[in-house]
């Protein structure tokens, strides 16, 4: 992936990244309450954050890195020291060099996968909270 095309993958990893909050702070400023789905089932927002929040834990652990380890640290801190690590790894491997804090993992994603992965969920939940609110 040439340096330019890393930029734009950023980028849109990041827009969909902020999507996600800002439909998430919306939400929880504006005390909305959220349909529950056709199953009576759904997650509020604040469960909906910590779910992102794992699984992009997760996506970098498939990127081949571990997350950081923050005991203690806020929902919000953490959230941002992964998605930090995240862009650094993905530089890493985008660029050929060693991965920061390696984790053994058998079939990495590859940089693209990663962030069209990572992008869609973020906006998937972004939208559910828009189309549930």
């Amino acid at each position: 992936m040439s340096a330019t095309e890393l930029d734009r993958q950023s980028r849109l990893l990041r827009a969909c990244w902020g999507a996600f909050d800002a439909a998430a702070a919306e939400a929880t400023r504006d005390r909305v309450e959220l349909r529950l789905g056709p199953r009576g089932g759904g997650r509020d927002v604040p469960k909906m954050e910590f779910h992102v929040s794992e699984a992009d834990e997760a996506y970098l652990a498939q990127l081949g890195s571990r997350p950081p380890r923050l005991p203690g640290a806020s929902l919000a801190d953490r959230t941002a020291a992964v998605r930090a690590a995240a862009l650094e790894t993905l530089a890493a491997v985008a660029g050929g060099k060693p991965v920061p804090d390696p984790r053994q993992t058998r079939h990495p994603w590859s940089p693209r996968y990663y962030v069209r992965r990572a992008a869609w969920h973020a906006l998937d939940h972004a939208w559910e909270i828009e189309n549930r609110s």
